[in-house]
């Protein structure tokens, strides 16, 4: 079963953000497009380079309205000393969510159940608490903020017109579709 327009299954939980520990529940999502950004683990080798890669692009993803969430099963203690040791994560202003009952990895259905980790999990989800996008990548392959970025931006779009959609590689300013039995056959 899709995870596509299904609301955020309600957790709470604790998360390491700018020097705090912070309470994190499925109300903070209310009225605010979200990224649930599921990595296997801290001090570990691409998940790094992952989040660096966000926190490098974290200003454009505020200015179109989107909290990042990272999220893994360490605790927040880890994501502490984490962000205290490492540089690249040093640079992180968003929420990193620890899940030690493994609860949230369960709920987004990305846990690897026998070795206690989430999967490279993206889950875009829309300020009603929809989930609009996800993604799931084998372990050993990291992803690009930028191409998450150009994906908000088109399921922005369409909320905003719905009888609007986006083709392939669409990007912001580019002509969308509108879906008619005159385009069928037809592109």
């Amino acid at each position: 079963m899709s995870l596509i327009n299904t609301e955020v299954k309600p957790f709470k939980a604790t998360a390491y953000l700018n020097g705090e520990f912070v309470d994190v529940t499925e109300a903070d999502l209310q009225g605010q497009w979200s990224i649930f950004f599921f990595y296997p683990a801290d001090f570990t080798f691409v998940c790094p380079t992952e989040l660096g890669d966000l926190a490098d692009n974290y200003a454009e993803f505020k200015k179109l309205g989107v909290e990042i969430y990272s999220v893994s099963t360490d605790t927040h203690f880890t994501h502490k000393a984490w962000h205290d040791s490492s540089e690249t994560i040093g640079k992180l202003q968003y929420p990193m969510i620890a899940d030690p009952t493994l609860q949230i990895s369960r709920n987004f259905e990305v846990l690897i159940e026998e070795a206690g980790l989430a999967e490279r999990g993206t889950f875009v989800v829309d300020p009603d608490g929809k989930i609009q996008i996800v993604e799931i990548n084998a372990g050993n392959i990291g992803r690009n903020a930028e191409e998450l970025l150009r994906k908000v931006k088109a399921a922005q779009y369409v909320r905003a017109n719905p009888n609007e959609v986006c083709p392939a590689k669409w990007k912001e300013g580019e002509e969308t579709l509108a879906p008619s039995l005159d385009l069928v056959g037809k592109i």
